[in-house]
Protein backbone atom coordinates (compact mmCIF):
# COMPACT_ATOMS: atom_id res chain seq x y z
CA UNK A 1 0.00 0.00 0.00
CA UNK A 2 1.19 3.50 -0.77
CA UNK A 3 0.00 6.86 0.45
CA UNK A 4 0.31 10.14 -1.43
CA UNK A 5 0.70 13.60 0.03
CA UNK A 6 0.19 16.77 -2.00
CA UNK A 7 3.53 18.27 -0.97
CA UNK A 8 6.64 17.52 -3.01
CA UNK A 9 9.66 16.01 -1.24
CA UNK A 10 11.57 19.15 -2.27
CA UNK A 11 10.54 22.32 -4.10
CA UNK A 12 10.39 22.27 -7.92
CA UNK A 13 9.83 25.86 -9.04
CA UNK A 14 11.80 27.33 -11.95
CA UNK A 15 12.31 31.08 -12.06
CA UNK A 16 10.97 31.19 -15.62
CA UNK A 17 9.69 28.78 -18.29
CA UNK A 18 12.29 27.09 -20.49
CA UNK A 19 10.85 24.50 -22.91
CA UNK A 20 14.28 23.67 -24.32
CA UNK A 21 15.62 22.72 -20.90
CA UNK A 22 12.41 20.81 -20.19
CA UNK A 23 13.34 18.67 -23.18
CA UNK A 24 16.78 17.98 -21.67
CA UNK A 25 15.33 17.23 -18.23
CA UNK A 26 13.36 14.34 -19.72
CA UNK A 27 16.57 12.29 -19.44
CA UNK A 28 16.27 12.36 -15.65
CA UNK A 29 12.64 11.29 -15.93
CA UNK A 30 12.64 8.41 -18.40
CA UNK A 31 16.23 7.79 -19.42
CA UNK A 32 18.08 4.54 -18.81
CA UNK A 33 19.43 5.95 -15.53
CA UNK A 34 16.54 8.28 -14.81
CA UNK A 35 14.28 8.31 -11.79
CA UNK A 36 11.68 6.03 -13.40
CA UNK A 37 14.36 3.37 -13.72
CA UNK A 38 15.57 3.43 -10.14
CA UNK A 39 11.96 3.71 -8.94
CA UNK A 40 10.97 0.52 -10.78
CA UNK A 41 14.26 -1.17 -9.92
CA UNK A 42 13.89 -0.62 -6.20
CA UNK A 43 10.17 -1.38 -6.15
CA UNK A 44 10.65 -4.78 -7.77
CA UNK A 45 13.69 -5.53 -5.64
CA UNK A 46 11.62 -4.76 -2.56
CA UNK A 47 8.53 -6.67 -3.66
CA UNK A 48 10.70 -9.67 -4.57
CA UNK A 49 12.87 -9.55 -1.43
CA UNK A 50 12.62 -12.79 0.57
CA UNK A 51 14.44 -11.45 3.63
CA UNK A 52 11.98 -9.88 6.04
CA UNK A 53 12.98 -6.97 8.23
CA UNK A 54 15.67 -4.36 7.63
CA UNK A 55 16.61 -5.26 4.05
CA UNK A 56 13.08 -5.27 2.66
CA UNK A 57 12.17 -2.16 4.65
CA UNK A 58 15.28 -0.33 3.43
CA UNK A 59 14.64 -1.15 -0.23
CA UNK A 60 10.99 -0.09 0.01
CA UNK A 61 11.92 3.15 1.79
CA UNK A 62 14.21 4.18 -1.06
CA UNK A 63 11.79 2.90 -3.72
CA UNK A 64 8.99 5.01 -2.29
CA UNK A 65 11.27 8.05 -2.16
CA UNK A 66 12.06 7.56 -5.84
CA UNK A 67 8.35 7.79 -6.68
CA UNK A 68 8.54 11.24 -5.13
CA UNK A 69 11.57 12.09 -7.28
CA UNK A 70 9.65 11.25 -10.45
CA UNK A 71 6.86 13.50 -9.18
CA UNK A 72 9.31 16.36 -8.55
CA UNK A 73 10.82 16.11 -12.02
CA UNK A 74 7.44 15.78 -13.74
CA UNK A 75 6.27 18.89 -11.90
CA UNK A 76 9.42 20.79 -12.86
CA UNK A 77 9.04 19.80 -16.51
CA UNK A 78 5.42 20.97 -16.57
CA UNK A 79 6.38 24.31 -15.00
CA UNK A 80 9.25 24.78 -17.43
CA UNK A 81 6.75 24.23 -20.26
CA UNK A 82 4.30 26.80 -18.93
CA UNK A 83 3.04 28.96 -21.80
CA UNK A 84 4.83 26.99 -24.52
CA UNK A 85 3.93 26.66 -27.28
CA UNK A 86 1.63 29.70 -27.05
CA UNK A 87 0.48 31.85 -29.94
CA UNK A 88 2.58 34.81 -28.85
CA UNK A 89 5.66 32.60 -28.42
CA UNK A 90 5.15 31.08 -31.85
CA UNK A 91 4.89 34.52 -33.47
CA UNK A 92 8.12 35.67 -31.83
CA UNK A 93 9.88 32.49 -32.87
CA UNK A 94 8.87 32.91 -36.51
CA UNK A 95 9.87 36.57 -36.61
CA UNK A 96 13.20 36.22 -34.81
CA UNK A 97 15.59 33.58 -36.22
CA UNK A 98 17.58 33.42 -32.96
CA UNK A 99 14.47 32.73 -30.90
CA UNK A 100 13.29 30.29 -33.53
CA UNK A 101 16.54 28.34 -33.25
CA UNK A 102 16.10 28.08 -29.48
CA UNK A 103 12.47 27.01 -29.80
CA UNK A 104 13.61 24.36 -32.23
CA UNK A 105 15.21 22.54 -29.31
CA UNK A 106 11.98 21.83 -27.49
CA UNK A 107 10.22 18.46 -27.63
CA UNK A 108 6.95 18.78 -29.58
CA UNK A 109 5.66 15.56 -28.03
CA UNK A 110 5.53 17.28 -24.65
CA UNK A 111 2.92 19.57 -26.14
CA UNK A 112 1.19 17.28 -28.63
CA UNK A 113 1.00 14.11 -26.55
CA UNK A 114 1.30 15.22 -22.93
CA UNK A 115 -0.46 18.56 -23.19
CA UNK A 116 2.47 20.59 -21.94
CA UNK A 117 3.78 18.14 -19.38
CA UNK A 118 6.40 15.45 -18.80
CA UNK A 119 6.54 12.20 -20.75
CA UNK A 120 7.64 8.71 -19.63
CA UNK A 121 10.53 9.04 -22.09
CA UNK A 122 14.14 10.12 -22.37
CA UNK A 123 15.54 13.34 -23.87
CA UNK A 124 15.28 11.85 -27.37
CA UNK A 125 11.63 10.96 -26.87
CA UNK A 126 12.39 7.23 -26.64
CA UNK A 127 9.80 5.65 -24.30
CA UNK A 128 10.98 4.41 -20.93
CA UNK A 129 11.71 0.67 -21.00
CA UNK A 130 11.21 -1.78 -18.16
CA UNK A 131 14.37 -3.60 -19.26
CA UNK A 132 16.37 -0.77 -17.69
CA UNK A 133 15.40 -2.00 -14.22
CA UNK A 134 17.52 -4.67 -12.46
CA UNK A 135 15.83 -6.93 -9.90
CA UNK A 136 17.48 -10.37 -9.80
CA UNK A 137 16.42 -11.65 -6.38
CA UNK A 138 20.08 -11.75 -5.29
CA UNK A 139 20.55 -8.81 -2.94
CA UNK A 140 24.31 -8.53 -3.39
CA UNK A 141 24.04 -8.43 -7.17
CA UNK A 142 21.17 -5.96 -6.95
CA UNK A 143 22.93 -3.67 -4.50
CA UNK A 144 25.97 -3.51 -6.78
CA UNK A 145 23.62 -2.56 -9.63
CA UNK A 146 22.04 0.08 -7.40
CA UNK A 147 25.41 1.70 -6.70
CA UNK A 148 26.07 1.92 -10.44
CA UNK A 149 22.58 3.29 -11.14
CA UNK A 150 22.94 6.03 -8.54
CA UNK A 151 26.41 6.93 -9.82
CA UNK A 152 25.11 7.30 -13.38
CA UNK A 153 22.10 9.26 -12.16
CA UNK A 154 24.29 11.66 -10.20
CA UNK A 155 26.60 12.10 -13.19
CA UNK A 156 23.73 13.04 -15.49
CA UNK A 157 22.21 15.33 -12.87
CA UNK A 158 25.57 17.09 -12.50
CA UNK A 159 25.79 17.59 -16.26
CA UNK A 160 22.27 19.00 -16.41
CA UNK A 161 23.05 21.26 -13.45
CA UNK A 162 25.72 22.95 -15.56
CA UNK A 163 23.31 23.34 -18.50
CA UNK A 164 21.06 25.85 -16.70
CA UNK A 165 21.45 29.05 -14.75
CA UNK A 166 17.86 29.04 -13.45
CA UNK A 167 18.18 29.28 -9.63
CA UNK A 168 14.95 27.35 -9.04
CA UNK A 169 15.98 24.45 -11.26
CA UNK A 170 19.45 24.40 -9.75
CA UNK A 171 18.00 24.37 -6.24
CA UNK A 172 16.02 21.20 -6.97
CA UNK A 173 18.99 19.57 -8.69
CA UNK A 174 21.19 20.34 -5.66
CA UNK A 175 18.74 18.30 -3.58
CA UNK A 176 18.77 15.48 -6.13
CA UNK A 177 22.57 15.47 -6.18
CA UNK A 178 22.64 15.16 -2.39
CA UNK A 179 20.16 12.26 -2.40
CA UNK A 180 22.14 10.46 -5.11
CA UNK A 181 25.26 10.86 -2.98
CA UNK A 182 23.45 9.39 0.01
CA UNK A 183 21.98 6.53 -1.98
CA UNK A 184 25.40 5.54 -3.35
CA UNK A 185 26.80 5.40 0.17
CA UNK A 186 23.68 3.63 1.41
CA UNK A 187 23.95 0.76 -1.06
CA UNK A 188 27.69 0.42 -0.38
CA UNK A 189 26.90 0.19 3.34
CA UNK A 190 24.14 -2.34 2.60
CA UNK A 191 26.69 -4.50 0.77
CA UNK A 192 28.89 -4.47 3.84
CA UNK A 193 25.86 -5.31 5.99
CA UNK A 194 25.15 -8.35 3.84
CA UNK A 195 28.70 -9.52 4.44
CA UNK A 196 28.44 -8.98 8.18
CA UNK A 197 25.19 -10.93 8.24
CA UNK A 198 26.82 -13.72 6.19
CA UNK A 199 23.91 -13.66 3.75
CA UNK A 200 26.00 -13.55 0.59
CA UNK A 201 29.48 -14.42 -0.62
CA UNK A 202 31.72 -11.64 -1.89
CA UNK A 203 31.50 -13.05 -5.42
CA UNK A 204 28.05 -13.21 -7.04
CA UNK A 205 26.69 -15.80 -6.90
CA UNK A 206 28.41 -17.85 -4.23
CA UNK A 207 28.35 -21.61 -3.87
CA UNK A 208 30.13 -22.60 -7.10
CA UNK A 209 33.75 -22.00 -6.12
CA UNK A 210 34.56 -25.71 -6.37
CA UNK A 211 32.97 -25.95 -9.82
CA UNK A 212 34.75 -23.09 -11.59
CA UNK A 213 38.18 -23.40 -13.19
CA UNK A 214 40.01 -21.86 -10.24
CA UNK A 215 43.25 -21.43 -12.18
CA UNK A 216 41.46 -18.72 -14.18
CA UNK A 217 39.78 -17.02 -11.23
CA UNK A 218 42.46 -14.40 -10.44
CA UNK A 219 44.48 -13.82 -13.61
CA UNK A 220 44.55 -10.63 -15.69
CA UNK A 221 44.86 -11.57 -19.34
CA UNK A 222 47.09 -8.70 -20.46
CA UNK A 223 45.90 -8.12 -24.04
CA UNK A 224 46.51 -4.39 -24.52
CA UNK A 225 49.66 -2.48 -25.45
CA UNK A 226 51.93 -1.22 -22.71
CA UNK A 227 52.38 -2.34 -19.12
CA UNK A 228 50.13 0.11 -17.26
CA UNK A 229 47.35 -2.36 -16.50
CA UNK A 230 49.75 -4.55 -14.52
CA UNK A 231 50.30 -1.72 -12.02
CA UNK A 232 46.79 -1.81 -10.54
CA UNK A 233 45.56 -3.47 -7.36
CA UNK A 234 43.87 -6.08 -9.56
CA UNK A 235 47.23 -7.40 -10.77
CA UNK A 236 48.91 -8.57 -7.56
CA UNK A 237 48.10 -9.34 -3.95
CA UNK A 238 45.08 -11.07 -2.41
CA UNK A 239 41.68 -10.88 -4.09
CA UNK A 240 38.82 -9.17 -2.20
CA UNK A 241 37.16 -12.52 -1.52
CA UNK A 242 40.32 -13.79 0.22
CA UNK A 243 40.31 -16.94 -1.90
CA UNK A 244 42.97 -16.14 -4.51
CA UNK A 245 46.09 -14.15 -5.36
CA UNK A 246 45.95 -11.77 -8.30
CA UNK A 247 48.44 -12.38 -11.11
CA UNK A 248 49.14 -11.20 -14.66
CA UNK A 249 49.30 -13.44 -17.71
CA UNK A 250 51.61 -11.39 -19.90
CA UNK A 251 51.83 -13.78 -22.87
CA UNK A 252 48.24 -14.87 -23.17
CA UNK A 253 47.41 -17.61 -25.65
CA UNK A 254 43.96 -18.84 -26.73
CA UNK A 255 42.76 -22.02 -25.04
CA UNK A 256 39.97 -22.93 -27.45
CA UNK A 257 39.85 -24.25 -30.99
CA UNK A 258 39.13 -22.29 -34.17
CA UNK A 259 36.00 -20.15 -33.99
CA UNK A 260 33.90 -21.69 -36.76
CA UNK A 261 30.26 -22.73 -36.88
CA UNK A 262 29.23 -26.23 -37.94
CA UNK A 263 28.18 -27.01 -41.52
CA UNK A 264 24.88 -25.28 -42.32
CA UNK A 265 21.50 -26.90 -42.65
CA UNK A 266 20.85 -27.06 -46.42
CA UNK A 267 17.26 -25.90 -45.91
CA UNK A 268 18.53 -22.56 -44.54
CA UNK A 269 20.46 -21.76 -47.76
CA UNK A 270 23.54 -20.35 -46.04
CA UNK A 271 26.53 -19.75 -48.33
CA UNK A 272 28.80 -22.77 -47.98
CA UNK A 273 31.67 -24.25 -49.99
CA UNK A 274 31.65 -27.73 -48.42
CA UNK A 275 34.93 -27.12 -46.59
CA UNK A 276 33.58 -28.32 -43.23
CA UNK A 277 32.04 -31.54 -44.47
CA UNK A 278 28.41 -32.51 -44.73
CA UNK A 279 25.81 -31.22 -42.26
CA UNK A 280 25.54 -33.48 -39.23
CA UNK A 281 21.95 -32.73 -38.33
CA UNK A 282 18.84 -33.43 -40.35
CA UNK A 283 17.58 -30.80 -42.76
CA UNK A 284 14.40 -28.98 -41.88
CA UNK A 285 11.41 -31.19 -42.53
CA UNK A 286 13.30 -34.43 -41.81
CA UNK A 287 12.93 -34.51 -38.01
CA UNK A 288 12.92 -37.83 -36.21
CA UNK A 289 11.38 -38.73 -32.86
CA UNK A 290 8.19 -37.12 -31.59
CA UNK A 291 8.35 -34.14 -33.96
CA UNK A 292 8.78 -36.45 -36.91
CA UNK A 293 5.86 -38.64 -35.82
CA UNK A 294 3.62 -35.60 -35.42
CA UNK A 295 4.63 -34.32 -38.86
CA UNK A 296 4.00 -37.71 -40.45
CA UNK A 297 0.63 -38.03 -38.71
CA UNK A 298 -0.65 -34.65 -39.83
CA UNK A 299 0.76 -34.96 -43.36
CA UNK A 300 -0.90 -38.38 -43.79
CA UNK A 301 -4.31 -36.91 -42.93
CA UNK A 302 -4.16 -34.42 -45.80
Amino acid sequence: MFRHTRQLQFEAKPEKPDPVYAHKLQELVGGAYGEMTVMAQYLFQGWNCRVKGKYKDLIMDIATEEIGHVEMLATMVARLLEGAPATATTKVATSDPAVGAVMGGMDPQQAIIAGGAALPADSNGYPWNGRYAVASGNLLADFYANVAAEAQSRLQTARLYNMTDDPGVRDMLKFNLARDTYHQNLWLAAIEQLREDALEDVVVPGGLADEEHREHAATLWHLSDGEAAAAGLWASGPTPDGEHEFSVLADARPLGDEASPPPPDPALFSTYDGGMGQPRGPALGTETGLRGKLRDTFSSDE
